[in-house]
Protein backbone atom coordinates (compact mmCIF):
# COMPACT_ATOMS: atom_id res chain seq x y z
CA UNK A 1 0.00 0.00 0.00
CA UNK A 2 1.45 3.34 -1.03
CA UNK A 3 1.31 6.58 0.95
CA UNK A 4 -1.88 8.58 0.32
CA UNK A 5 0.20 11.76 0.41
CA UNK A 6 2.45 10.40 -2.36
CA UNK A 7 -0.60 9.50 -4.45
CA UNK A 8 -2.16 12.91 -3.84
CA UNK A 9 1.00 14.69 -4.99
CA UNK A 10 1.99 12.26 -7.78
CA UNK A 11 -1.19 10.90 -9.41
CA UNK A 12 0.45 10.59 -12.83
CA UNK A 13 3.29 8.49 -11.39
CA UNK A 14 0.76 6.16 -9.75
CA UNK A 15 -1.22 5.85 -12.98
CA UNK A 16 1.90 5.11 -15.00
CA UNK A 17 2.83 2.40 -12.49
CA UNK A 18 -0.64 0.85 -12.90
CA UNK A 19 -0.16 0.83 -16.67
CA UNK A 20 3.23 -0.88 -16.31
CA UNK A 21 1.48 -3.62 -14.37
CA UNK A 22 -1.17 -3.93 -17.10
CA UNK A 23 -3.99 -3.23 -14.64
CA UNK A 24 -5.69 -0.43 -16.59
CA UNK A 25 -9.03 -1.23 -14.96
CA UNK A 26 -7.60 0.28 -11.76
CA UNK A 27 -6.76 3.66 -13.33
CA UNK A 28 -10.09 5.31 -12.35
CA UNK A 29 -9.37 4.40 -8.71
CA UNK A 30 -6.63 7.05 -8.55
CA UNK A 31 -8.98 9.96 -9.27
CA UNK A 32 -11.68 8.39 -7.13
CA UNK A 33 -9.45 8.08 -4.07
CA UNK A 34 -8.14 11.63 -4.55
CA UNK A 35 -11.73 12.95 -4.53
CA UNK A 36 -12.62 10.86 -1.48
CA UNK A 37 -9.46 12.01 0.29
CA UNK A 38 -10.34 15.66 -0.36
CA UNK A 39 -13.85 15.07 0.95
CA UNK A 40 -12.40 13.35 4.00
CA UNK A 41 -10.05 16.23 4.77
CA UNK A 42 -12.86 18.78 4.40
CA UNK A 43 -15.05 16.67 6.67
CA UNK A 44 -12.26 16.51 9.28
CA UNK A 45 -11.85 20.30 9.15
CA UNK A 46 -15.57 20.76 9.64
CA UNK A 47 -15.49 18.39 12.62
CA UNK A 48 -12.51 20.21 14.13
CA UNK A 49 -14.29 23.57 13.72
CA UNK A 50 -17.41 22.16 15.35
CA UNK A 51 -15.41 20.83 18.31
CA UNK A 52 -13.66 24.17 18.79
CA UNK A 53 -16.90 26.12 18.54
CA UNK A 54 -18.72 23.74 20.88
CA UNK A 55 -15.97 24.06 23.47
CA UNK A 56 -16.08 27.85 23.19
CA UNK A 57 -19.86 27.94 23.65
CA UNK A 58 -19.72 25.44 26.51
CA UNK A 59 -17.27 27.68 28.38
CA UNK A 60 -19.54 30.68 27.88
CA UNK A 61 -22.49 28.93 29.50
CA UNK A 62 -20.91 29.16 32.95
CA UNK A 63 -20.26 32.86 32.51
CA UNK A 64 -23.84 33.50 31.36
CA UNK A 65 -25.21 31.59 34.35
CA UNK A 66 -22.98 33.64 36.66
CA UNK A 67 -24.38 36.82 35.11
CA UNK A 68 -27.90 35.41 35.61
CA UNK A 69 -28.50 35.50 31.86
CA UNK A 70 -30.49 32.29 32.08
CA UNK A 71 -32.33 32.61 28.77
CA UNK A 72 -29.10 33.17 26.87
CA UNK A 73 -27.51 30.26 28.73
CA UNK A 74 -30.39 27.98 27.69
CA UNK A 75 -30.01 29.08 24.07
CA UNK A 76 -26.30 28.29 24.28
CA UNK A 77 -27.08 24.81 25.66
CA UNK A 78 -29.45 24.15 22.76
CA UNK A 79 -26.76 25.26 20.31
CA UNK A 80 -24.23 22.93 21.95
CA UNK A 81 -26.72 20.03 21.65
CA UNK A 82 -27.37 20.82 17.99
CA UNK A 83 -23.66 20.99 17.22
CA UNK A 84 -23.09 17.75 19.11
CA UNK A 85 -25.52 16.03 16.72
CA UNK A 86 -23.83 17.63 13.72
CA UNK A 87 -20.43 16.55 15.04
CA UNK A 88 -21.64 12.98 15.52
CA UNK A 89 -22.80 12.95 11.89
CA UNK A 90 -19.39 14.29 10.79
CA UNK A 91 -17.57 11.63 12.81
CA UNK A 92 -19.71 8.87 11.30
CA UNK A 93 -19.04 10.24 7.82
CA UNK A 94 -15.33 10.44 8.61
CA UNK A 95 -15.21 6.77 9.59
CA UNK A 96 -17.10 5.83 6.43
CA UNK A 97 -14.77 7.84 4.18
CA UNK A 98 -11.63 6.53 5.91
CA UNK A 99 -12.78 2.96 5.35
CA UNK A 100 -13.53 3.63 1.67
CA UNK A 101 -10.17 5.34 1.11
CA UNK A 102 -8.34 2.49 2.87
CA UNK A 103 -10.15 -0.14 0.80
CA UNK A 104 -9.17 1.54 -2.48
CA UNK A 105 -5.60 2.20 -1.36
CA UNK A 106 -5.21 -1.51 -0.60
CA UNK A 107 -6.15 -2.31 -4.21
CA UNK A 108 -3.85 0.20 -5.92
CA UNK A 109 -0.51 -1.58 -6.56
CA UNK A 110 2.74 -0.57 -4.93
CA UNK A 111 5.26 1.47 -6.92
CA UNK A 112 7.66 -0.98 -8.57
CA UNK A 113 11.42 -0.49 -8.65
CA UNK A 114 12.61 1.32 -11.83
CA UNK A 115 14.88 -1.64 -12.65
CA UNK A 116 11.93 -4.07 -12.99
CA UNK A 117 11.44 -5.14 -16.64
CA UNK A 118 8.03 -4.27 -18.08
CA UNK A 119 6.02 -7.30 -19.19
CA UNK A 120 2.49 -8.68 -19.07
CA UNK A 121 3.04 -12.01 -17.29
CA UNK A 122 5.60 -14.62 -16.23
CA UNK A 123 6.31 -15.52 -19.86
CA UNK A 124 8.14 -12.16 -20.07
CA UNK A 125 10.32 -12.64 -17.00
CA UNK A 126 14.01 -12.12 -17.71
CA UNK A 127 16.81 -14.60 -17.02
CA UNK A 128 19.60 -12.99 -15.01
CA UNK A 129 22.25 -15.66 -14.46
CA UNK A 130 22.82 -19.42 -14.38
CA UNK A 131 24.74 -21.25 -11.68
CA UNK A 132 26.07 -24.74 -12.39
CA UNK A 133 25.99 -26.65 -15.66
CA UNK A 134 22.60 -28.19 -16.56
CA UNK A 135 23.15 -31.93 -17.08
CA UNK A 136 21.31 -34.06 -19.61
CA UNK A 137 21.87 -37.68 -18.56
CA UNK A 138 22.22 -40.46 -21.14
CA UNK A 139 19.32 -42.36 -19.55
CA UNK A 140 15.64 -41.55 -19.21
CA UNK A 141 14.73 -39.68 -16.02
CA UNK A 142 11.37 -40.95 -14.70
CA UNK A 143 8.56 -38.75 -13.40
CA UNK A 144 9.35 -37.65 -9.84
CA UNK A 145 6.66 -39.75 -8.16
CA UNK A 146 7.88 -42.80 -10.10
CA UNK A 147 11.35 -42.20 -8.63
CA UNK A 148 9.84 -41.90 -5.15
CA UNK A 149 7.79 -45.08 -5.64
CA UNK A 150 10.97 -47.04 -6.39
CA UNK A 151 11.95 -46.29 -2.79
CA UNK A 152 8.43 -47.01 -1.47
CA UNK A 153 8.62 -43.34 -0.57
CA UNK A 154 5.23 -41.92 -1.50
CA UNK A 155 1.60 -42.97 -1.13
CA UNK A 156 -0.79 -40.75 -3.07
CA UNK A 157 -3.68 -43.23 -3.17
CA UNK A 158 -4.05 -43.36 0.62
CA UNK A 159 -3.72 -39.58 0.85
CA UNK A 160 -6.43 -39.19 -1.78
CA UNK A 161 -8.77 -41.38 0.24
CA UNK A 162 -7.99 -39.45 3.41
CA UNK A 163 -7.94 -35.86 2.12
CA UNK A 164 -8.37 -35.76 -1.67
CA UNK A 165 -6.04 -34.60 -4.42
CA UNK A 166 -3.20 -32.28 -3.49
CA UNK A 167 -2.05 -34.29 -0.45
CA UNK A 168 0.50 -37.07 0.02
CA UNK A 169 2.15 -39.49 2.43
CA UNK A 170 5.96 -39.45 2.28
CA UNK A 171 7.51 -42.67 3.54
CA UNK A 172 10.85 -44.19 4.48
CA UNK A 173 13.98 -42.81 2.81
CA UNK A 174 12.05 -40.12 0.92
CA UNK A 175 10.41 -38.86 4.13
CA UNK A 176 13.82 -38.85 5.81
CA UNK A 177 15.32 -36.99 2.84
CA UNK A 178 12.52 -34.42 3.10
CA UNK A 179 13.26 -33.82 6.79
CA UNK A 180 17.02 -33.79 6.18
CA UNK A 181 16.69 -31.03 3.56
CA UNK A 182 14.60 -28.91 5.95
CA UNK A 183 17.10 -29.41 8.79
CA UNK A 184 20.04 -28.67 6.54
CA UNK A 185 18.37 -25.49 5.28
CA UNK A 186 17.71 -24.41 8.86
CA UNK A 187 21.35 -24.81 9.86
CA UNK A 188 22.57 -23.26 6.59
CA UNK A 189 20.67 -20.07 7.41
CA UNK A 190 21.70 -20.08 11.09
CA UNK A 191 25.34 -20.29 9.91
CA UNK A 192 24.65 -17.17 7.85
CA UNK A 193 23.62 -15.25 10.93
CA UNK A 194 19.83 -15.67 10.83
CA UNK A 195 17.82 -16.36 13.98
CA UNK A 196 15.78 -19.57 13.85
CA UNK A 197 12.07 -19.31 14.62
CA UNK A 198 9.01 -21.55 14.64
CA UNK A 199 5.98 -19.21 14.31
CA UNK A 200 2.22 -19.61 14.82
CA UNK A 201 0.66 -21.54 11.95
CA UNK A 202 -2.57 -19.53 12.14
CA UNK A 203 -2.99 -15.77 11.93
CA UNK A 204 -5.81 -13.25 12.32
CA UNK A 205 -7.46 -11.48 9.40
CA UNK A 206 -5.79 -8.13 10.14
CA UNK A 207 -2.40 -9.81 9.69
CA UNK A 208 -3.53 -11.53 6.47
CA UNK A 209 -4.64 -8.23 4.90
CA UNK A 210 -1.42 -6.67 6.14
CA UNK A 211 0.90 -9.06 4.33
CA UNK A 212 -0.88 -9.70 1.03
CA UNK A 213 -3.38 -8.34 -1.47
CA UNK A 214 -7.07 -9.28 -1.45
CA UNK A 215 -6.58 -11.25 -4.68
CA UNK A 216 -3.77 -13.34 -3.15
CA UNK A 217 -5.80 -13.85 0.01
CA UNK A 218 -8.77 -15.20 -1.95
CA UNK A 219 -6.59 -17.50 -4.05
CA UNK A 220 -4.47 -18.88 -1.22
CA UNK A 221 -5.83 -18.75 2.32
CA UNK A 222 -7.88 -21.35 4.19
CA UNK A 223 -10.15 -19.77 6.82
CA UNK A 224 -10.99 -21.49 10.10
CA UNK A 225 -14.77 -21.60 10.22
CA UNK A 226 -16.33 -19.59 13.04
CA UNK A 227 -13.05 -17.96 14.10
CA UNK A 228 -10.98 -14.97 13.02
CA UNK A 229 -8.10 -17.24 12.05
CA UNK A 230 -6.48 -18.35 8.79
CA UNK A 231 -3.98 -21.15 8.11
CA UNK A 232 -0.75 -19.63 6.86
CA UNK A 233 0.32 -20.09 3.24
CA UNK A 234 3.94 -19.42 4.21
CA UNK A 235 5.68 -18.58 7.48
CA UNK A 236 6.45 -15.11 6.08
CA UNK A 237 2.84 -14.21 6.98
CA UNK A 238 3.19 -14.80 10.71
CA UNK A 239 6.85 -13.72 10.80
CA UNK A 240 6.10 -10.25 9.39
CA UNK A 241 2.97 -10.20 11.55
CA UNK A 242 5.23 -10.61 14.58
CA UNK A 243 6.03 -6.90 14.30
CA UNK A 244 2.47 -5.62 13.88
CA UNK A 245 1.83 -2.23 15.51
CA UNK A 246 5.37 -2.08 16.90
CA UNK A 247 7.88 0.77 17.08
CA UNK A 248 11.32 -0.85 17.03
CA UNK A 249 14.62 0.87 17.89
CA UNK A 250 16.71 1.61 14.82
CA UNK A 251 19.79 0.23 16.61
CA UNK A 252 18.19 -3.25 16.64
CA UNK A 253 17.85 -3.41 12.85
CA UNK A 254 18.11 -5.45 10.78
CA UNK A 255 16.02 -8.36 12.05
CA UNK A 256 17.15 -11.42 10.09
CA UNK A 257 15.00 -14.46 10.77
CA UNK A 258 14.69 -17.92 9.28
CA UNK A 259 11.49 -19.78 10.03
CA UNK A 260 10.09 -23.27 9.62
CA UNK A 261 6.41 -24.00 9.10
CA UNK A 262 3.91 -26.18 7.34
CA UNK A 263 2.10 -24.21 4.63
CA UNK A 264 -1.50 -24.53 3.47
CA UNK A 265 -2.75 -23.24 0.12
CA UNK A 266 -6.02 -23.51 -1.76
CA UNK A 267 -4.17 -23.12 -5.08
CA UNK A 268 -7.33 -21.51 -6.46
CA UNK A 269 -7.00 -20.85 -10.15
CA UNK A 270 -4.10 -23.28 -10.55
CA UNK A 271 -4.18 -25.47 -13.65
CA UNK A 272 -5.50 -28.47 -11.78
CA UNK A 273 -4.11 -30.17 -8.72
CA UNK A 274 -2.17 -33.10 -10.16
CA UNK A 275 -3.26 -36.56 -9.14
CA UNK A 276 0.21 -38.03 -9.67
CA UNK A 277 2.64 -35.27 -8.79
CA UNK A 278 3.61 -33.14 -5.81
CA UNK A 279 4.40 -29.95 -7.71
CA UNK A 280 1.16 -28.14 -6.84
CA UNK A 281 -0.25 -29.28 -3.52
CA UNK A 282 -2.44 -28.02 -0.70
CA UNK A 283 0.04 -28.78 2.09
CA UNK A 284 3.82 -28.66 2.26
CA UNK A 285 6.67 -27.65 4.57
CA UNK A 286 9.05 -24.79 4.06
CA UNK A 287 12.10 -23.03 5.42
CA UNK A 288 11.78 -19.27 4.89
CA UNK A 289 13.95 -16.19 5.46
CA UNK A 290 12.65 -12.70 6.26
CA UNK A 291 14.33 -9.37 6.90
CA UNK A 292 13.03 -6.20 8.54
CA UNK A 293 15.46 -3.35 7.88
CA UNK A 294 16.04 0.34 7.22
CA UNK A 295 14.78 1.53 3.79
CA UNK A 296 18.25 2.30 2.49
CA UNK A 297 19.41 -1.24 3.29
CA UNK A 298 16.63 -3.19 1.54
CA UNK A 299 18.30 -3.39 -1.94
CA UNK A 300 21.42 -4.88 -0.34
CA UNK A 301 19.40 -7.41 1.65
CA UNK A 302 17.38 -8.31 -1.44
CA UNK A 303 20.54 -9.42 -3.22
CA UNK A 304 21.80 -11.30 -0.16
CA UNK A 305 18.54 -13.21 0.23
CA UNK A 306 18.29 -14.68 -3.27
CA UNK A 307 22.02 -15.45 -3.22
CA UNK A 308 21.48 -17.55 -0.07
CA UNK A 309 19.06 -19.79 -1.97
CA UNK A 310 21.39 -20.10 -4.96
CA UNK A 311 24.28 -21.05 -2.68
CA UNK A 312 22.24 -23.66 -0.81
CA UNK A 313 21.06 -25.39 -3.98
CA UNK A 314 24.58 -25.48 -5.37
CA UNK A 315 25.80 -27.29 -2.24
CA UNK A 316 23.27 -29.99 -3.14
CA UNK A 317 24.58 -30.33 -6.71
CA UNK A 318 21.49 -28.75 -8.26
CA UNK A 319 22.00 -26.30 -11.16
CA UNK A 320 19.85 -23.17 -10.81
CA UNK A 321 19.17 -19.86 -12.47
CA UNK A 322 17.78 -16.53 -11.33
CA UNK A 323 14.86 -14.91 -13.11
CA UNK A 324 13.85 -11.25 -12.77
CA UNK A 325 10.07 -11.01 -12.45
CA UNK A 326 8.52 -8.52 -14.87
CA UNK A 327 6.03 -5.84 -13.85
CA UNK A 328 2.93 -7.85 -14.74
CA UNK A 329 4.10 -10.86 -12.73
CA UNK A 330 4.66 -8.91 -9.50
CA UNK A 331 2.05 -9.19 -6.77
CA UNK A 332 0.58 -5.78 -5.91
CA UNK A 333 2.61 -5.27 -2.72
CA UNK A 334 5.98 -6.14 -4.28
CA UNK A 335 8.60 -3.60 -5.34
CA UNK A 336 10.93 -6.14 -6.93
CA UNK A 337 11.16 -9.92 -7.12
CA UNK A 338 13.59 -12.59 -8.31
CA UNK A 339 12.67 -16.26 -8.72
CA UNK A 340 15.20 -19.03 -8.24
CA UNK A 341 14.58 -21.91 -10.65
CA UNK A 342 16.14 -25.37 -10.54
CA UNK A 343 17.11 -27.45 -13.55
CA UNK A 344 14.88 -30.42 -14.37
CA UNK A 345 16.81 -33.08 -16.35
CA UNK A 346 13.52 -34.85 -17.12
CA UNK A 347 11.77 -31.79 -18.55
CA UNK A 348 14.96 -30.24 -19.95
CA UNK A 349 14.01 -26.87 -18.49
CA UNK A 350 14.11 -24.87 -15.26
CA UNK A 351 11.21 -24.63 -12.80
CA UNK A 352 10.56 -22.39 -9.81
CA UNK A 353 11.78 -23.53 -6.40
CA UNK A 354 11.92 -20.20 -4.58
CA UNK A 355 10.93 -16.56 -4.81
CA UNK A 356 12.69 -13.54 -3.27
CA UNK A 357 10.71 -10.32 -2.79
CA UNK A 358 11.34 -6.78 -1.62
CA UNK A 359 8.06 -5.24 -0.48
CA UNK A 360 9.44 -1.82 0.43
CA UNK A 361 7.28 -0.25 3.14
CA UNK A 362 3.98 -1.72 1.85
CA UNK A 363 3.57 -4.38 4.55
CA UNK A 364 4.98 -2.05 7.21
CA UNK A 365 2.42 0.64 6.29
CA UNK A 366 -0.47 -1.83 6.54
CA UNK A 367 0.78 -3.40 9.77
CA UNK A 368 2.17 -0.18 11.29
CA UNK A 369 5.71 -1.51 11.66
CA UNK A 370 7.72 1.59 12.53
CA UNK A 371 11.32 2.36 13.38
CA UNK A 372 12.43 4.93 15.93
CA UNK A 373 15.61 6.67 14.80
CA UNK A 374 17.45 9.85 15.70
CA UNK A 375 15.49 11.84 13.13
CA UNK A 376 12.10 10.54 14.21
CA UNK A 377 9.84 7.60 13.39
CA UNK A 378 9.60 6.01 9.94
CA UNK A 379 8.32 2.83 8.27
CA UNK A 380 10.54 -0.24 8.02
CA UNK A 381 11.15 -2.21 4.83
CA UNK A 382 10.34 -5.93 4.71
CA UNK A 383 11.75 -8.70 2.53
CA UNK A 384 11.24 -12.44 2.26
CA UNK A 385 12.67 -15.39 0.37
CA UNK A 386 12.28 -19.15 0.18
CA UNK A 387 15.20 -21.18 1.51
CA UNK A 388 13.70 -24.54 0.49
CA UNK A 389 10.16 -25.81 0.04
CA UNK A 390 9.98 -29.60 -0.08
CA UNK A 391 8.53 -31.62 -1.62
CA UNK A 392 8.88 -29.41 -4.75
CA UNK A 393 12.56 -29.05 -3.98
CA UNK A 394 12.76 -32.88 -3.76
CA UNK A 395 11.80 -33.06 -7.44
CA UNK A 396 14.93 -31.12 -8.36
CA UNK A 397 17.05 -33.03 -5.86
CA UNK A 398 16.00 -36.50 -7.03
CA UNK A 399 16.26 -35.71 -10.74
CA UNK A 400 19.69 -34.09 -10.47
CA UNK A 401 21.20 -36.73 -8.18
CA UNK A 402 19.69 -39.77 -9.90
CA UNK A 403 21.92 -42.51 -11.29
CA UNK A 404 21.23 -44.84 -14.22
CA UNK A 405 20.66 -47.79 -11.83
CA UNK A 406 17.92 -45.87 -9.99
CA UNK A 407 20.03 -45.00 -6.95
CA UNK A 408 20.24 -41.41 -5.72
CA UNK A 409 23.48 -39.75 -4.58
CA UNK A 410 23.47 -37.85 -1.29
CA UNK A 411 25.71 -34.76 -1.57
CA UNK A 412 28.40 -34.37 1.09
CA UNK A 413 26.67 -31.41 2.73
CA UNK A 414 23.52 -33.44 3.39
CA UNK A 415 25.09 -36.67 4.62
CA UNK A 416 25.27 -35.71 8.32
CA UNK A 417 21.46 -35.23 8.21
CA UNK A 418 21.02 -38.66 6.60
CA UNK A 419 23.01 -40.60 9.17
CA UNK A 420 26.11 -40.64 6.96
CA UNK A 421 24.28 -42.27 4.02
CA UNK A 422 26.08 -41.64 0.73
CA UNK A 423 23.55 -43.17 -1.62
CA UNK A 424 19.90 -44.21 -1.54
CA UNK A 425 19.24 -47.66 -3.03
CA UNK A 426 15.79 -48.30 -4.55
CA UNK A 427 13.64 -51.04 -3.04
CA UNK A 428 11.52 -51.69 -6.12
Amino acid sequence: MIDIKFLRENPDVVKENIKKKFQDSKLPLVDKVIALDEELRQNKKKADDLRANRNKISKSIGALMGQKKFAEAEEAKKLVAEQAQELAACEAKEAELEEEVKKIMMIIPNIIDPTVPVGKDDSENVEVQRYGEPVTPDFEVPYHTDIMERFSGIDLDSARRVAGNGFYYLMGDIARLHSAVISYARDFMIDRGFTYCVPPFMIRSNVVTGVMSFAEMDAMMYKIEGEDLYLIGTSEHSMIGKFIDQIVPEAELPYTLTSYSPCFRKEKGAHGIEERGVYRIHQFEKQEMIVVCKPEDSPMWFNKLWQNTVDLFRTLDIPVRTLECCSGDLADLKVKSIDVEAWSPRQQKYFEVGSCSNLGDAQARRLKIRVKGEGGTYLAHTLNNTVVAPPRMLIAFLENNLNADGSVNIPVALRPYMGGTEKLIPKN
